[in-house]
């Protein structure tokens, strides 16, 4: 009973934004220099990108549910470093927008928007994502502190997917666009596995009761 009535003692919550969104942790001191932490993170908006000669409207889902080890490799020191997993919920819709005089260039063709349809898709990333970073935290007995983490995602490389639907040009027509579009749905592919790696920079305000 007195061993968890102090471990309910030294429990911390802390509210956070960033890069993950905005959320919050849970933390529980497990050794005198190591935290375990247990949070979430949601972050959502939307942007203009394109890839080639294809304009796209893309709407990100961001949303992040981890596990942390802190470890403080100094006494009396706020500079921690910080290694986990998270589960990786991130998602980007996408949407292909026609251009300016309403046609969609696909792969060096162009196509009326009118009758071929509507392009969209998705990005998934990795479900499982290591974290490594580093951060301060201020140790207090009780009350209000800040804190702050600068690391790394590793999401592995995000997959695309584009899918024609509604096309009413010729059948030949609407068979060449979705071949092209075939095309295109490699270059997106090849345009966003670049990002491998997430950013994570996150600020936050914490209480420990």
């Amino acid at each position: 009973m007195t061993v968890a009535l102090s471990a309910q003692a030294d429990v911390s919550v802390i509210g956070e934004v960033g890069t993950t969104g905005i959320g919050f942790h849970a933390a529980v001191p497990v050794r005198e220099s190591v935290n375990v932490r247990l949070g979430l993170g949601y972050l959502g908006y939307s942007y203009h990108g394109s890839a080639r000669d294809m304009n796209y409207e893309l709407s990100m889902r961001a949303s992040t549910y981890d596990a942390l080890v802190d470890w403080y490799p100094m006494q009396d020191s706020a500079f921690r470093m910080t290694a986990g997993l998270a589960y990786n919920a991130n998602k980007i819709d996408v949407a292909a927008r026609p251009n300016a005089s309403g046609n969609y260039v696909v792969n060096g063709n162009t196509y009326g928007a009118a009758n071929t349809g509507k392009v969209t898709g998705k990005v998934d990333f990795g479900k499982v994502a290591p974290y490594l970073g580093i951060g301060w935290a201020r140790k207090v007995d009780k009350g209000w502190s800040v804190s702050s983490d600068v690391g790394l995602l590793f999401q592995g490389s995000p997959r695309s997917t584009l899918r024609v639907s509604g096309c009413t040009a010729p059948g030949e027509v609407c068979s060449q666009f979705a071949s092209d579009v075939a095309r295109e749905n490699a270059s997106l592919t090849d345009e966003v596995g670049r990002f491998k790696v997430y950013p994570v920079l996150r600020v936050g305000l914490s209480y420990k009761f």
